[in-house]
């Protein structure tokens, strides 16, 4: 799933039909934990990280892949296919 900021909150508000469950969604996509002052901690950590957020996504996919068995199951593969879409999102913007 490779949805943009716009689609993103367009889901929020129910505006959009996906094919995971609202609930289990939320908790990739847009986790409350991670959202602090209408700051999402993402985005904090790519302008912190500049050219070294590529390898902290690379690392978040790993870190999900390798417990996805033992400890969330499918949900840990979502996040990993998310921090997988955002690092082909942000390689594509850098060799646009």
């Amino acid at each position: 799933m490779n949805a943009t900021v716009k689609e993103m909150i367009e889901f929020e508000k129910g505006n959009a039909i996906d094919e995971f469950k609202a609930e289990e969604s939320d908790m990739v996509n847009h986790p409350p934990h991670y959202n602090q002052r209408g700051i999402e901690c993402i985005d904090a950590i790519q302008a912190a990280t500049d050219v070294g957020f590529e390898y902290y996504l690379q690392g978040n996919i790993m870190k999900y892949i390798w417990r996805y068995r033992y400890k969330s199951g499918k949900q840990d593969l979502k996040k990993a296919s998310w921090y997988l879409n955002k690092l082909i999102e942000i390689t594509n913007e850098n060799t646009s």
